[in-house]
């Protein structure tokens, strides 16, 4: 796969997900956010088992951390995390949704510096932590009061560090089943936990034949087939090319596309303390990843790492070694010799 393949299926997984929460605004409108987060996890269960079957991978869990992971996956990164999500944007606007779910990346190095022993947070890792989680604050009170607005972002934050304790706690658990199988199972598992909730929970009701619309069965198709299936596919496809680091900014560019269509869609406004909000969160993010962004934009600015060779003068440069001019006789550097 080319670069310009990498950077094509960057921008379609962007706009799946960024578009999912005008799908979920759709839906909200007629099914109970509970229920509804079920039906998108069925289809997506389906569409994933299909392709397990399809490819003849492996599908059962043969180990007891095998069956934690699922549980953790399922309960918290699936179950727990549509959950909140689907009744947090019940109060507040798609874009609004899609920029407080921007946090998961500035939530998880606390949490993998908890749960995992070899990691470590540097002070701009936790200046960025509060500089994030102001910004959330600030989006959370630009509706001017503490009602639906902040109780709407309070759950959306609730969903992004579920999100991020289960990605930390799967970081560390050794399994053996493949991804998509483990994406399978996590799915199957949560939609469950979610329809048993959705039973339980005296406000939500089984939603009558009018409430199938054209439109919500248009946004379930679309969250379901397009939004997690397919954007699951692409996720782990490029994760596997480039890296964590650099696909955790997809998190900065889908709630610019939920903007976006919001507003072309679904005519929602943006006020100026979401905006800054946002941008608060996105510096916290930079704050929290200067190593992995320096890697990352360093060769594109023209930057190239010097440094001294162990063995006297010699300088090296992209991997080559140089011997600088000779003071006394001036003549021009040399490539010393490298070891292949």
């Amino acid at each position: 796969m080319t670069e310009r393949r990498y950077l094509t299926l960057f921008v379609l997984l962007a706009i799946a997900w960024g578009t999912a929460f005008a799908a979920i605004e759709v839906g909200l409108a007629t099914l109970p956010p509970i229920l509804f987060a079920a039906f998108r996890l069925d289809v997506a269960a389906l569409l994933f088992a299909g392709a397990i079957v399809g490819l003849g991978r492996e599908w059962r869990p043969r180990t007891r951390t095998d069956w934690i992971t699922i549980g953790v996956a399922g309960g918290l990164m699936v179950g727990a995390h549509y959950g909140l999500l689907f009744i947090g944007q019940s109060y507040v606007s798609s874009a609004v949704a899609a920029i407080v779910l921007s946090l998961t990346p500035i939530a998880t190095p606390p949490l993998a510096l908890a749960l995992l022993p070899q990691e470590r947070l540097r002070a701009p890792a936790v200046v960025g932590l509060f500089v994030g989680l102001a910004g959330v604050v600030v989006i959370a009170l630009s509706g001017g009061s503490l009602g639906g607005q902040a109780i709407g972002v309070g759950l959306l934050f609730g969903s992004a560090f579920a999100f991020a304790v289960g990605s930390v706690l799967t970081e560390r658990l050794q399994r053996t089943l493949p991804v998509l199988s483990l994406q399978t199972w996590a799915m199957a598992l949560g939609a469950g936990i979610l329809h048993g909730v959705s039973y339980a929970h005296p406000g939500e009701t089984v939603p009558s034949l009018t409430a199938w619309t054209t439109a919500t069965v248009a946004a379930l198709a679309y969250l379901g087939i397009v939004a997690t299936a397919g954007g699951f596919l692409a996720y782990f496809l490029l994760l596997d090319r480039i890296g964590a680091s650099q696909l955790s900014l997809v998190n900065y560019a889908s709630p610019v596309v939920a903007t976006l269509v919001g507003w072309a869609l679904l005519g929602e406004s943006i006020t100026l303390a979401t905006i800054g909000g946002f941008g608060m969160i996105v510096l916290g993010f930079a704050l929290c990843q200067l190593p992995s962004l320096w890697r990352l934009l360093a060769p594109v600015a023209g930057y190239k790492p010097r440094r001294r060779s162990a063995a006297g003068d010699c300088v090296v440069v992209d991997g080559n070694v140089y011997v600088p001019a000779d003071r006394d006789t001036g003549r021009a550097p040399r490539a010393a010799p490298t070891a292949d």
